[in-house]
């Protein structure tokens, strides 16, 4: 290539940079540095956010925790939780709905986790499913520090799709009131599907799915507004701990089946 082109293309190249300096920082941030680390130090990133959970968080006071998992995203390695701007939003609803019966897919380190439980209505449980087993564990102690107990939060180990429709004789769960989507954005909509088809959402059920703008599930959202069997919004945010990159949490409401 001639330096002549070269130079042609360089302005093009700057605007790239400029335009997408915010997802550059993102891969930086949540991809780069957590690989580099990783094998630096021979644990992962979930771990080492709860090390210093432990070392900074007060035991038993949910709220504490979450504000030490955000300082800790904020300032040392990124995590893909809800985050705090979503996660008054998921309260906000929540307390709006004060749901019973409650089900999370994708617990991951226990942030959402702990953010749902701590909103629960008296004598409410919450179901919450993580596929990784590492992400499992970490998720246990972190839930426990917060001082849930089996009896409120129930962690449940294993893929989505294989533990669906096994939770109303395995797990006692007739039905959800309130479900948490915050796993594989490309699993939403196969695991929307997969509940209604095992009857597990309530009559008037809400669900929330996190990320819906970014990375995305267009498929998701494209079946939530066109099936007719939701009311279906989206709240816009941004993504969590990248405040210029947009984001949004949708918000379905279950009219029944069609």
């Amino acid at each position: 290539v001639s330096p002549a082109i070269a130079l042609a293309f360089l302005p093009f190249i700057v605007t790239l940079l400029i335009r997408y300096r915010h997802y550059l920082v993102l891969l930086y941030r949540a991809v780069l540095v957590a690989w580099l680390r990783d094998r630096l130090t021979g644990t992962s990133r979930e771990q080492r956010a709860f090390q210093y959970v432990l070392a900074h968080a007060i035991p038993g006071d949910p709220h504490h925790i979450l504000q030490t998992f955000d300082q800790w995203c904020y300032h040392c390695e990124h995590l893909s939780c809800v985050g705090p701007d979503k996660g008054r939003i998921v309260e906000r609803v929540l307390l709006e709905r004060a749901p019973l019966r409650v089900l999370e897919l994708g617990t991951y380190c226990g942030y959402g986790t702990v953010l749902l439980a701590q909103g629960l209505p008296p004598g409410a449980r919450l179901y919450t499913i993580e596929g990784d087993p590492r992400h499992a564990a970490v998720a246990e102690k972190v839930i426990r520090l917060a001082g849930f107990s089996e009896e409120t939060v129930e962690l449940i180990v294993g893929p989505s799709e294989e533990v669906i429709p096994h939770l109303r004789e395995k797990h006692g769960l007739v039905n959800a009131n309130f479900v948490f989507m915050d796993h594989w954005k490309r699993s939403y909509l196969r695991d929307l599907r997969l509940l209604e088809s095992h009857q597990l959402l309530a009559e008037g059920a809400t669900i929330l799915a996190d990320n819906v703008l970014f990375p995305g599930a267009p498929h998701f959202l494209q079946y939530a507004k066109t099936c007719g069997k939701y009311h279906c919004k989206v709240h816009r945010a941004s993504l969590e701990y990248f405040r210029a990159i947009p984001d949004g949490i949708a918000e379905l409401r279950y009219t029944g089946t069609h």
